[in-house]
């Protein structure tokens, strides 16, 4: 809920030593409704990044807008919830407050629509994540969600569930399970 607090001068992000990325989302949009005396700030659509962390979102605007980069901590996020429209890009919705001293007052409809897709599982893992931090557990096996962009768009392979191995490794004896035998594979059905 604070408004203009995560980013440089440069445009990047700006967060805590003691956070990490979980989840980006490149080509979203945020939009406000519902606001009582809407400032500058939260007029018209924003269009940017969206980054997860343990204990928030961030929203991170593209160009020059009134709102460079808004922090929604779990805390202050209520009523959330993923929305599959049939004719639109999904997105996620909810209610954040504000927090005295976060740049903005009252409270705000938000929705973040996620225009190149990654909604359901941005949602997925924003749920799972707030759910542990609202119970005080801290992120269990933190390289499960953790998420480093490559710098040239391109990361690693996934691992493979044998190594670097294309093939499965030999049964215990040393030997692979016999071949299938040859010719029709189905018995034939004897006639009545």
């Amino acid at each position: 809920m604070a408004l203009n607090r995560n980013h440089s001068q440069a445009g990047g992000l700006v967060i805590d030593n003691s956070e990490s990325i979980l989840k980006e989302c490149k080509d979203v949009e945020l939009s406000f409704s519902d606001m009582a005396n809407k400032p500058e700030a939260f007029k018209h659509t924003k269009k940017g990044m969206l980054y997860l962390t343990p204990y928030r979102m961030i929203f991170l605007s593209k160009g020059k807008d009134p709102m460079q980069s808004f922090m929604m901590p779990f805390y202050l996020v209520k009523g959330c919830s993923i929305e599959q429209p049939v004719f639109s890009a999904n997105y996620i919705k909810g209610t954040i407050h504000a927090k005295p001293g976060g740049g903005w007052e009252g409270q705000a409809s938000f929705k973040l629509t996620f225009n190149s897709g990654g909604a359901i599982e941005f949602g997925q893992v924003m749920f799972k994540v707030a759910t542990n931090a609202s119970r005080g557990i801290p992120t269990q096996n933190a390289a499960a969600y953790a998420y480093t962009p490559a710098a040239n768009g391109y990361g690693p392979p996934p691992p493979t569930v044998n190594g670097p191995y294309l093939y499965p490794a030999p049964q215990t004896n040393g030997y692979f399970a016999p071949p299938q035998p040859m010719g029709y594979p189905y018995a034939p059905v004897p006639p009545e």
